[in-house]
């Protein structure tokens, strides 16, 4: 039996690389505190995601956090239940109560039509996510936003380097939330980013995650310390050389997947979207139990028996868990497709440095359901 296979793995570039970087953080003694590679890493980003400014995080939910602090946001938001936790939380500590409403069933982002008819006069944003990479209905959000004059922010830490009819899903939105946690195709070991389309944002996005230090005398708005170290900017800085193999690699492994699993009965993927560069973060599949003939979990079961970790991607909702289950917005009868899709989703592993013989033996697993 082969090592534990787990849904990702950080991709690791050569160790004599990073101990170059090493070396120059140590002769210069800069730790922090917007340092050289720190900087290269914010202009090497904005060249290759195609965006104006970006401003560097010690990781994604607190760049989240100042994005809606940034942008003054109260009141209600209204958002997805499917996601990971942090973008929800990111209201709470914001004081602002979050509105689930359904998801839409083909690529499973934030259903448009759901979003205009939960909005009250308390509302003051929407805040969805681009799920497994997948674009959100970019133009009719931009529309129900702009006519109900709310704010749009866009948790895209699924979706670095993922770009719609040649431009990047990074510049839509009022602030686009990156995360480049260690399970991310492009990571900074911890970290994350906001992008922003002025000077004037990013100065105030930086400003508030640096305690709102401007000098040695000048402290203008009460910040907090969510500054990204040397260390980190440096690995980003490694991972941005790499990327396009990285990306390569996996696209590779998405489209075995695609192949071997397309025809299995019980078994459903997702479609991509028409004109979308992808860079394949994760790859999930729906488990049809009536059809499939075990369910979900069977399945789960199943490979990790078989050293095959996968992830139950997202499973429970956000609006299942105690602290947020209670809202009004939470029903389960209200949200029937995130509710539905989070007892079938299962990720499967998907990184540069995982085989072919691997993919094959975990396709075998899910065509035929063997316990070996």
């Amino acid at each position: 039996m082969h090592n534990p296979i787990y849904v990702t793995q950080p991709f690791m570039p050569p160790m004599e690389e990073f101990t170059d970087y090493l070396k120059k953080i140590w002769e210069t003694k800069i730790l922090t505190n917007n340092g050289q590679f720190h900087q290269e890493l914010e202009k090497g980003l904005c060249d290759y995601l195609d965006v104006k400014h970006i401003s560097l995080f010690s990781n994604g939910t607190l760049a989240l956090i100042i994005a809606i602090k940034a942008l003054k946001i109260s009141g209600e938001v209204i958002t997805t239940p499917y996601s990971f936790v942090a973008t929800t939380h990111a209201l709470w500590w914001n004081n602002i109560k979050p509105v689930f409403v359904d998801i839409e069933p083909e690529h499973l982002n934030l259903d448009p039509e759901k979003v205009e008819a939960a909005i009250t006069p308390l509302t003051t944003a929407i805040l969805p996510v681009h799920v497994y990479g997948n674009p959100c209905n970019l133009e009719r959000l931009k529309q129900i936003a702009t006519k109900h004059n709310l704010k749009l922010i866009y948790d895209a830490a699924h979706s670095f380097g993922v770009s719609f009819n040649g431009q990047s899903v990074l510049t839509s939105g009022d602030l686009s939330v990156l995360s480049f946690h260690a399970t991310k195709n492009f990571s900074t070991m911890e970290g994350g980013a906001i992008v922003c389309h002025d000077e004037s944002t990013k100065q105030q996005i930086d400003n508030l995650k640096n305690f709102g230090i401007i000098d040695e005398v000048t402290v203008v708005t009460a910040g907090i310390n969510a500054k990204m170290n040397e260390l980190q900017a440096a690995f980003g800085l490694l991972q941005l050389k790499y990327i396009d193999i990285a990306v390569s690699k996996r696209e590779k492994i998405a489209r075995l997947y695609r192949e071997k699993l397309t025809s299995a009965k019980g078994i459903n993927l997702l479609n991509e979207i028409e004109d979308v560069k992808y860079t394949y973060s994760y790859f999930p599949i729906l488990i049809n139990e009536k059809i499939y003939g075990i369910t979900r979990d069977d399945l789960y079961d199943c490979l990790k028996k078989n050293n095959i970790y996968t992830r139950k991607y997202f499973y429970p909702l956000i609006s299942n868990f105690p602290f947020y289950k209670d809202l009004p917005s939470s029903i389960s009868k209200n949200l029937p497709i995130a509710n539905i899709i989070s007892k079938q989703v299962l990720c499967l592993p998907i990184y540069p440095d995982l085989s072919t013989e691997i993919v094959l033996e975990i396709c075998d697993l899910i065509v035929n359901k063997e316990i070996k």
